[in-house]
């Protein structure tokens, strides 16, 4: 057999960095390690991305205002979702190209009522949010990021702890000397839920009842103005207090928090920013509650996203059905890279690999495709095509071994709506995980499949 035709019919992946130069996947990397840093929580993203749309010319979407081609526009949800819009030549009728990535990552959010004292020490209760191991969470410096709402209706925004010079906080663990028990348990059970709770505090005031706990509000109230009773009305969640590192001698990769999702909204958007004038309308949204199951006004299940699709088409003079059966969406979300340390819980020949360039995923779910949408072969064949025909590197792939289980995206919020979608991100290892860790090169390869994406 000859080797022309060897390589015909032989399918092999492309490496990211045949793809692109060093320096372009550095120069990209600077930029998303400062998104990361300035976006632990899906609000303070949101607000990154309106600040960074407001100056590509984006401005706010007006519904008493016709579109028209060319019109650059963002829609806030409730400052936990945004929607980014280009009016493409094309009628809008022909329908638009979508990138949907969510912006919520897992994390420890407080209780209503969080704060206590014991042992000597005053605590934050959490309640963990979005599927973690939980023992992972434990002996690690935290950050404290999230809003207020004082019974005044002013807003606090909080952040506190990702600096050096700032205090941080803490959930201890049990002692190797005095841990049988606990060693003894299954890993899943070895840290509770209700055991996840954060040190805040160990310098009493000059009280006799709760010293510690009143030392904090005192710390609080000086630092923030709010009270006890303002943790009733805050949304206040714990991150690791660290921010993006690169790894390796060759620092070739990304270590971070919240690699899963913000890696594949950061490169979508940049894409976004790249044309003034698409030929078909291009939109990026930004979505929360994913890690959840994407319930909630903020979610993708809610009728937030349909309207502001329903009302570009009503401003554009578009029929809103035949828009959705013309569009096409990447839901884009990480996938799964392949672990060589953990290889017996996925299937080799059918995962996704570290710079082999982004993740395109048939199906998610778990268990017999149970939650997916599973992409069909046309759509599978046109954004294999134009992810080729601009030289993007890409894989399939899938979470693991079919009976070690699974997960799901957003692909099937947006198949509701009539839409083609699949799930096209960048694959990571140590998914939800406090650090995240992922290659460079890939992440670029995520920007430039978004920008193939938008020129169908």
């Amino acid at each position: 057999m000859t080797e022309e035709l060897k390589n015909k019919l032989l399918y092999k992946a492309k490496n990211a960095y045949d793809t692109a130069s060093a320096e372009e996947i550095n120069a990209f990397a600077c930029g998303y390690k400062n998104f990361m840093d300035s976006s632990k929580t899906e609000r303070e993203a949101v607000a990154f991305a309106k600040k960074a749309a407001e100056e590509k010319g984006f401005k706010p979407f007006d519904r008493t205002v016709t579109l028209k081609a060319g019109d650059k526009v963002y829609y806030v949800n409730r400052d936990k979702s945004i929607v980014l819009a280009v009016i493409g030549s094309e009628a809008v009728e022909n329908g638009a190209n979508i990138v949907v990535a969510h912006v919520d990552s897992p994390r420890l959010d407080l209780k209503q009522r969080p704060l206590y004292e014991d042992g000597g020490l005053a605590y934050f209760k959490t309640h963990y949010y979005g599927g973690i191991k939980k023992y992972q969470w434990t002996a690690m410096p935290l950050a404290l990021h999230g809003t207020v709402i004082k019974a005044d209706g002013e807003k606090i925004n909080i952040s506190l702890g990702d600096s050096a010079d700032e205090a941080a906080f803490y959930i201890s663990d049990l002692m190797p000397h005095i841990a049988k028990d606990q060693i003894d348990k299954p890993l899943g059970s070895a840290i509770s839920g209700e055991g996840l709770n954060i040190i805040v505090g160990s310098v009493p005031c000059n009280e006799e009842s709760n010293p510690i706990k009143l030392a904090v509000l005192q710390a609080l109230y000086e630092k923030y103005g709010i009270t006890e009773k303002d943790f009733i009305t805050a949304e206040l969640s714990a991150v690791p207090a660290d921010n993006a590192r690169d790894i390796g001698f060759d620092r070739g990769m990304i270590a971070a928090y919240g690699h899963d999702d913000r890696i594949c909204a950061y490169p979508s958007m940049c894409a976004l920013f790249e044309d003034d004038m698409p030929k078909r309308t291009c939109i990026c949204i930004f979505a929360d509650k994913e890690e959840i199951g994407s319930y909630g006004v903020t979610g993708m299940s809610s009728a937030a996203y349909k309207n502001f699709l329903l009302d570009i088409c009503v401003l554009s003079g578009a029929n809103f059905s035949a828009f959705c059966e013309n569009s096409v969406c990447l839901s884009a979300d990480v996938g799964g890279a392949y672990d060589a340390c953990y290889g017996d819980a996925y299937d080799a020949k059918n995962s996704a690999y570290v710079n082999k360039g982004v993740v395109v995923t048939k199906y998610t779910g778990a268990r017999g495709k149970s939650g997916s949408s599973d992409a069909s072969a046309e759509l599978v064949a046109k954004i294999t095509g134009v992810l080729d025909r601009e030289g993007v590197a890409w894989q399939t792939g899938e979470y693991g071994k079919v009976d070690q289980g699974g997960a799901g995206t957003v692909a099937t919020e947006i198949a509701l709506l009539n839409i083609d979608v699949i799930d096209v991100g960048v694959p990571i290892l140590s998914m939800h995980s406090p650090y995240e860790l992922a290659s460079k090169a890939d992440i670029f390869a995520m920007y430039k499949a978004a920008k193939a994406f938008f020129t169908l």
